[in-house]
């Protein structure tokens, strides 16, 4: 059975492990099946990634130009036009593709409007999976045009329940379409790899940190756990702020760290391949986003065992973490301080209780618990 994912992108983000997670759950534990499973190369964005994706997964490149070298990125606007660039450039040779490999399933992340457009010429013999990646905004343009090919998706899949219950009260897709399947997020083997991972950063070492990770965009709300950092500054004399991410936001919240006083103290990381050996060290782990679904992060610091004070964001802290750990209302200062100020009263028993919980819950995150649901998808 050939299967083949489609998820162009251009800069780092979450979904990129999840991709290629999700590829090789289904090489490494389908037993009965046999799966021919492929990543399309839509602007040479698998390049940097070869060495890490099981070789038993073939990457088809649809062009010899690396586009994503030339297209603009790093803000809104740049990002929209180089949605229109990707979707020109690639529309004839995807098509050529799909129709001369007739592969019988097609699972489509990110930009998903062109091979959901190519439907119209593509063969029925190939079904089309629309894998719902974060929190969409249902806007009207989204939500006519996924409601004019809602018959030409064969099913759609949420990574949480709590947007499997937003997108189906939109009545959008038939509700037998439609299906929760979590994130493969936790790889168990690579992450005792890196749990035990030298830590070499001379500076941090032996020194308290609080940690926030993530892209360094709006979404992701830094300029909270900034300002949030400035009113226990003088408090907590021992603490330091460890940011670990890219974006473009970095030279603004640099400039905000200096003008509150506290940039001594603050640590812009950058982007990190390894975050456990910094959560692993962490006194606890803040996550400030506005929308989050799931929350990559999250997830692995639950995995990590660092306590974890999160914003009740949607849609995936609260279903995740439910009354295991320390939510604050959605981009509210006053809030998180006062859960600041609970988490540090909090009995160290009921924190490691909280620990225990959020490590079984997230289990449904691993590999193997997505290619079983995936896998049921498929057959």
């Amino acid at each position: 059975m050939k299967i083949y994912y489609w998820s162009p992108f251009f800069t780092n983000i979450a979904t990129i492990k999840a991709v290629i997670r999700s590829a090789e759950s289904l090489v490494k534990f389908s037993k009965k099946e046999k799966y021919n499973v492929s990543l399309i190369d839509a602007i040479g964005e698998w390049d940097e990634y070869k060495n890490i994706i099981d070789k038993k997964i073939k990457v088809i490149k649809l062009s010899k130009i690396k586009l994503k070298d030339y297209i603009p990125k790093n803000s809104f606007l740049k990002s929209r036009l180089s949605y229109i660039i990707i979707f020109f450039w690639n529309f004839f040779k995807l098509k050529s593709l799909i129709n001369n490999d007739k592969p019988d399933f097609l699972i489509i992340h990110l930009m998903t409007s062109l091979p959901i457009f190519l439907s119209l010429f593509l063969s029925e013999d190939t079904k089309i999976i629309l894998r719902i990646s974060g929190l969409p905004k249902i806007n009207l343009l989204r939500h006519l045009f996924w409601k004019i090919f809602a018959n030409r998706i064969y099913k759609v899949t949420c990574p949480t329940k709590s947007t499997y219950d937003y997108i189906r009260k939109k009545k959008i897709f038939r509700e037998e379409k439609m299906e929760v399947l979590c994130d493969p997020i936790i790889d168990l083997k690579e992450y005792r790899l890196k749990k035990i991972e030298k830590f070499n950063f001379e500076e941090l070492k032996n020194k308290k940190c609080i940690i926030g990770i993530g892209r360094l965009t709006k979404q992701k709300n830094f300029e909270l756990i900034i300002n949030f950092f400035k009113k226990i500054f003088n408090t907590y004399p021992n603490l330091n702020l460890v940011i670990i991410g890219e974006g473009e936001k970095k030279t603004k919240l640099k400039k905000m760290s200096i003008k509150l006083g506290i940039e001594k103290r603050i640590y812009f990381l950058g982007y990190q391949k390894n975050v456990f050996k910094y959560l692993t060290r962490a006194e606890c782990f803040i996550l400030t986003s506005l929308w989050e679904d799931p929350g990559f992060v999250l997830v692995e610091a639950a995995l990590a065992g660092v306590p974890i004070i999160s914003s009740e964001c949607p849609n995936g802290p609260k279903e995740i973490i439910q009354n295991n750990g320390f939510l604050f209302q959605n981009n509210n200062l006053n809030d998180l301080l006062i859960k600041f100020r609970d988490f540090l009263n909090t009995d160290k028993k009921e924190i490691y209780r909280n620990k225990v919980i959020l490590k079984k819950r997230i289990k449904k995150f691993t590999l193997l618990e997505h290619y079983k649901k995936l896998n049921q998808i498929i057959n």
